[in-house]
């Protein structure tokens, strides 16, 4: 027999599927139909890594690699937020950096997720890069210390990226933001952004700008326990993430 069979309660499932879908279903259509967005000033330039491995300049519309017209940009917060509390790396390249320097724990774990996503994300059509305002050495490792292979990593220690686009407090404290740009026959274009980060969160909730896509969340928002009162680390006691 199957679980829609024996469920008692399926005209409560249908209508709880129903509630949990049509919201998320109806803001993909809107952003799908929504205006085309402001074209992006200027053609910014970032340190990355070239196609032979070597350190190079590397500008915006170069991350739009043939028939792709889409690029997904994930700005971490590396250096870490200034009233960050939770503990450092201790092992690894990274743990020689200062207490400043290193790398936001929550964004750290949530590219530990996206990391196996980005070739899939590739082959489906779109581009993805990383973004942090440190030196590029230290994203590459970060990334090694992780075990990142799929992901682009760019540093934005030499331009205004991250400020223009709202990764960047007036006061130089670096912020998450997911942005999305597309290229067309004009240029290239801002889409979308997880401003909601910036909206007040719920009484007793951290801020959720993009918690619909982070599987580490979601995976306990199906459980009874909840999501507890806890946060992500850059490492745990007798445990190791990779």
């Amino acid at each position: 027999m199957s679980l829609a069979k024996a469920e008692p309660l399926r005209p409560y499932r249908r209508v709880r599927r129903a509630k949990c879908r049509n919201p998320a279903s109806r803001c993909v259509l809107e952003r799908q139909g929504a205006l085309p967005g402001g074209l992006v000033p200027q053609d910014y330039v970032f340190d990355g890594l070239g196609a032979d491995g070597k350190p190079a300049r590397i500008k915006l519309s170069e991350l739009f690699s043939p028939g792709k017209d889409t690029l997904i940009v994930y700005s971490m917060m590396f250096p870490r937020h200034p009233q960050e509390t939770r503990d450092v790396a201790t092992s690894g390249g990274t743990a020689k950096l200062a207490r400043a320097d290193q790398p936001c724990p929550s964004c750290t774990a949530l590219l530990d997720q996206f990391d196996g996503a980005i070739g899939h994300l590739k082959a489906a059509g779109f581009n993805f890069a990383v973004v942090g305002k440190t030196a590029l050495e230290n994203l590459i490792t970060l990334g090694r210390d992780r075990g990142w292979t799929n992901m682009r990593l760019l540093s934005s220690a030499g331009n205004s990226f991250k400020r223009d686009y709202h990764a960047q407090a007036d006061d130089g404290a670096q912020l998450p933001m997911l942005s999305v740009f597309h290229r067309d026959a004009d240029g290239i274009r801002h889409f979308w952004s997880s401003e909601l980060g910036f909206a007040p969160s719920e009484p007793g909730q951290d801020p959720r700008a993009i918690g619909t896509c982070e599987p580490l969340w979601n995976l306990m928002d199906f459980t009874p326990e909840g999501r507890p009162n806890w946060d992500e680390q850059l490492q745990y006691a007798g445990a190791c993430c990779h």
